[in-house]
């Protein structure tokens, strides 16, 4: 049987994009800071209906979403300025590369704005990085090719701070567009500290985004303040009511 609790709530959730001041938090308007994400196993139409509504009121950068629900969301969000976000080898990052190539392409032929793929952490604990690097290449190529964003999800939580720093070295040389401290799906999720850690060493042209556990204003304003410049949350909706009280 199917748990419908987290579906209940979205079902619930009905607001008017009035309600809401675009203040905002650093240099962006807050509500751009987010990816507005559903991407449990039991998502059903009336949940993405729900995200979609919410990301166009709030008008997020983007819903995040997996890729059964590509087009569907296109189409939904087709005269708004809200992003389809889509992840790739998701969410454990084993299934290689030529499967991620093929998801991301199908992602990216369906409408997709935005791949978040997720790297093959076996490899990083292996030492293997000469394939962390061709895969991130090869998948940056692919979305910039096309005038799509990437971002790479380094799933932080199996990872030492020496392993985050040589990813995060990687993508500053190969320049996905962001780099991603969780999947969400992981033993924990994001950190101010890695946050920080991945910024610092990935430098002034990839950004970073923060995901995973985050549901909270003051956990969010935490985050910008380490160097996030997207946040990854079901939460959303009570982020963006707390910020504005």
């Amino acid at each position: 049987v199917r748990s419908s609790a987290a579906s209940d709530v979205y079902k619930r959730q009905v607001y008017n994009i009035s309600r809401y001041r675009q203040k905002q938090e650093g240099n962006m308007e807050f509500n751009k800071y987010f990816d507005h994400t559903f991407l449990k196993a039991f998502a059903t139409k009336q949940d993405i209906d729900t995200l979609c509504q919410q990301a166009k009121e709030l008008n997020t950068a983007s819903v995040c979403v997996n890729e059964e629900w590509v087009a569907y969301c296109k189409n939904v969000l087709k005269d708004t300025e809200v992003k389809v976000c889509s992840v790739v080898g998701f969410p454990l990052g084993q299934c290689g590369l030529n499967t991620k190539i093929y998801e991301a392409k199908e992602a990216l032929k369906d409408g997709a704005d935005e791949i978040d793929y997720v790297l093959n952490v076996g490899d990083v604990k292996m030492g293997n990085f000469d394939k962390i690097k061709e895969e991130m290449e090869i998948l940056t190529k692919i979305c910039h090719d096309q005038h799509k964003g990437i971002k790479v999800i380094f799933e932080n939580c199996y990872l030492t701070k020496e392993e985050i720093k040589k990813c995060a070295k990687i993508a500053k040389e190969v320049k996905p567009d962001f780099i991603k401290t969780s999947t969400g799906f992981g033993t924990s999720g994001a950190t101010v500290e890695d946050v920080k850690l991945m910024k610092d060493t990935a430098g002034k042209n990839v950004e970073v985004k923060a995901a995973g556990g985050i549901h909270s204003y003051a956990e969010v304003k935490e985050m910008i303040k380490a160097g996030a410049t997207r946040i990854g949350a079901s939460a959303t909706v009570q982020i963006i009511e707390e910020f504005n009280r």
